[in-house]
């Protein structure tokens, strides 16, 4: 069985490859009477479409997005809702040396050996455009968490982190990166430029906060907050790690170092002194804003020549041609935050089901 379907109350299907016609997203679990149109899921869709920088993938889609079924005299009615995004610049000749042999670091080695066979061009279903689905799902998850304020931005490049002495939220969406910091934004497109006319590809770290998540969504077992977080972010395409919080730096931590020490809030309420543990305690939310950390590898097509094998077993070398991301962390950001907001809407009506 292929698993195409994530969520538990607010769940979504992708459907599509990167080189078929169209691809696009059901969501099922949708609360009726939402107000819901094109124009609250393109914006999200335009953040991360290709082409849009030299820093990016070439390839030109406009990624219009149509709902087919679900609204109503613009709200939704509770029933699935079903979006498309047509495929409209394919060049599936750039892939003919694919079909031969194996390209590392990709599926498709392992999609040949799960299926026997498999849609070579681009990647087919295991190409980063399927992301774009997501990206349109995200935007009416949103719909459903109004309270809560989600932004992701990217970090690290490489070896070049931002500097957070220099954080400005309002430059996140002023640079081809994301960035949050205008001054890293110049080595960055130095960093960028130079791996891409060398033929190879960079890596990047995404942060993302979401603020506004009351205290007390997730469960304190099998659906935590934190699992499902880091179970929906290792979907994405090229993702290797996920840190929740400190994540990692915890282990260099004490006790008393790592604790998120509590008093009493003016209004009865509780206030934290520090946020280590990203917003979530025991699996469920803090009221704190829900934090995570997301590390993307360098994009594994590239033309620099790398030792493979063909589907015949034999030792060759690839190097793949066609338009890809030089730092597909990049465009990652919209998708990040589309993740984000799909666990937390999902977690919310779980929520409501079990507490009211």
């Amino acid at each position: 069985m292929s698993w195409n379907t994530f969520g538990r109350v607010f769940r979504f299907t992708t459907w599509g490859e990167s080189h078929g016609p169209a691809l696009g997203v059901v969501v099922d679990g949708c609360p009726p009477g939402i107000e819901l149109s094109e124009a609250d899921i393109q914006p999200y869709l335009d953040a991360r479409k290709p082409g849009q920088s030299k820093y990016t993938t070439q390839r030109r889609e406009a990624d219009e997005v149509r709902i087919l079924s679900g609204v109503f005299e613009g709200k939704t009615t509770g029933t699935p809702i079903s979006l498309m995004i047509e495929n409209t610049d394919q060049r599936s000749k750039d892939y003919s040396e694919v079909a031969k042999a194996y390209r590392p670091g990709h599926a498709d080695y392992t999609y040949d050996a799960k299926y026997g066979f498999r849609d070579y061009r681009g990647g087919g279903r295991s190409s980063a455009r399927e992301t774009a689905a997501r990206v349109a799902a995200g935007a009416i998850a949103r719909k459903v968490i109004p309270e809560v304020e989600i932004t992701a931005w990217v970090e690290q490049i490489g070896e070049v982190p931002l500097l957070y002495s220099r954080f400005d939220k309002a430059e996140i969406r002023n640079n081809p990166f994301f960035c949050p910091d205008a001054e890293t934004v110049t080595r960055w497109e130095q960093l960028v430029d130079n791996a891409r006319k060398s033929g190879s590809s960079l890596g990047a770290m995404v942060t993302c906060w979401a603020e506004g998540v009351p205290a007390g969504w997730g469960a304190p077992i099998y659906a935590k907050l934190d699992s499902e977080l880091a179970a929906a972010m290792m979907t994405i395409n090229a993702t290797k790690g996920v840190e929740i919080g400190d994540g990692f730096a915890a282990v260099q931590n004490t006790g008393e170092g790592n604790a998120d020490p509590m008093r009493p809030g003016a209004d009865g309420s509780v206030e934290f002194k520090a946020n280590h543990a990203g917003g979530i305690a025991g699996g469920i939310s803090t009221g704190q804003p829900v934090t995570c950390r997301v590390a993307f590898k360098p994009t594994s097509s590239i033309l620099t020549p790398v030792d493979t094998v063909t589907r015949d077993g034999e030792a060759t070398e690839i190097s793949t041609k066609g338009r890809h991301d030089p730092c597909v962390g990049i465009r990652g950001v919209p998708v990040v935050e589309a993740m984000m907001a799909l666990v937390l809407a999902d977690q919310k009506l779980l929520h409501r089901a079990q507490c009211g």
